[in-house]
């Protein structure tokens, strides 16, 4: 992340910094914001569009508002804007197999986020958004199954699409107005799913995450992180796991024996296994010095994983893990975990998961109070002088 940041900062210097941080242009500092939300799974996320609309919205958004003077109010209305039509895209336009969501729909969000800060008309956004539709590239879950992390370039593409759409519309650069529809139909592989009425608020099901792992890993890793304390004889006495989930969860984190953290991030067997061993999944686990605990790789390869026919049907979230250890299998179903819809992680769980990320980069006085402001602050704060409060060490 920092070569990157310094490479962009060569290439193309700007005006906005990240604490600590060298200068960078709006579309670098889009670049490297959308990336690093990504490197250790610190990224929200929404189930109904299977993605994170929200990562290059957010990305996109806050340089311009800080070197812009937009108050808190214009960039999370801005904010809203994007998250909303990138969430119906996902749940609209889904991806084809073999795809990954990340380099695809979400630019769409981030071209509707921008236009709306730049005070766009609706004619001049709607434009915006055919201009991206005509342009959505065809991102592969390739790198995540080979183990390179050329993956987490996805969202910073769809940040940097969705910003040139914008700006193009606004320079009056035209494109067909059936662009999105004719995408739909000819390049993605759309359901007929029913529209999500207007006055609905998708931002508000979106979730943040308690693990840093993707969201179908954390099923599996809530179940063992409530049965971690009841396995006769610690994890060392576990000679069988097995893990019954829904199948999307198996298509896209089928990942076994990970060579790489980014396989990892995407692997149901080894996601458990870290739960089960420290009892969650933080970032460092994907650290060296972790990465290949002999108990957590002897664990990972106990695991067999079967589909949950039921909750697959019914395209529910959840999973069962059955442990065998000391002659005795013990059994925990999850259904609903944090971040889930009516299951949200409160404000004083997302501030001690941003002051826990930021921890040796960031003064903590400063996170700390830069959080507080952003959860309950005062709206017509300029998103300027709140992010001038976060100090690097």
């Amino acid at each position: 992340m920092r070569a990157w940041e310094e490479t962009l900062s060569r290439m193309d210097p700007g005006t906005f910094c990240f604490p600590g941080g060298k200068p960078l242009s709006l579309l670098g500092a889009a670049a490297v914001g959308a990336m690093s939300a990504t490197w250790d799974e610190a990224c929200e996320g929404l189930a109904m569009a299977h993605g994170r609309p929200g990562v290059p919205v957010v990305a996109a958004l806050l340089p311009y508002a800080v070197t812009h003077g937009m108050p808190l109010s214009a960039l999370i209305r801005s904010l809203v804007a994007g998250y909303e039509v990138g969430a119906r895209a996902g749940a609209w336009l889904r991806i084809r197999p073999g795809m990954h969501v990340d380099g695809n729909w979400p630019a769409l969000g981030v071209a509707a986020g921008v236009a709306d800060a730049m005070g766009l008309s609706n004619d001049e956004k709607y434009t915006a958004l055919d201009i991206a539709a005509c342009q959505l590239p065809a991102s592969l879950y390739l790198p995540v199954a080979r183990g390179a992390n050329g993956r987490n370039t996805y969202l910073p593409h769809s940040a940097w699409l969705g910003v040139m759409a914008a700006t193009a519309a606004a320079a009056g650069v035209t494109a067909p107005g059936d662009a999105l529809p004719h995408y739909a139909e000819k390049f993605s592989a759309a359901g007929d799913v029913p529209a999500v009425a207007a006055d609905r608020y998708l931002i508000l099901d979106a979730y943040f995450k308690p693990h840093a792992a993707v969201r179908h890993v954390h099923y599996g890793a809530e179940a063992a992180r409530v049965l971690r304390d009841r396995i006769p004889g610690g994890t060392k006495s576990i000679t069988a796991l097995r893990l019954r989930i829904y199948q999307e969860a198996i298509t896209y984190c089928g990942n076994r024996a990970p060579a790489q953290p980014i396989q990892a991030q995407f692997s149901l067997s080894f996601g458990l296994a870290a739960a089960l061993v420290h009892g969650g999944i933080e970032a460092d686990v994907y650290r060296e010095e972790h990465f290949r605990s002999g108990e957590l790789r002897r664990l990972e390869a106990l695991v067999c994983i079967d589909s949950d026919d039921e909750l697959t049907a019914a395209s529910e979230r959840g999973a069962t893990l059955f442990i065998e250890a000391g002659g005795v299998v013990i059994e925990q179903r999850v259904g609903g975990i944090k971040g889930d819809p009516g299951l949200h992680m409160s404000d004083a769980e997302v501030r001690e998961k941003f002051m826990r990320y930021s921890r040796g980069w960031v003064n903590a006085a400063s996170a700390d109070k830069f959080s507080g402001m952003l959860l309950s602050g005062d709206a017509a704060t300029d998103a300027a002088e709140l992010w001038a409060l976060l100090k690097a060490y």
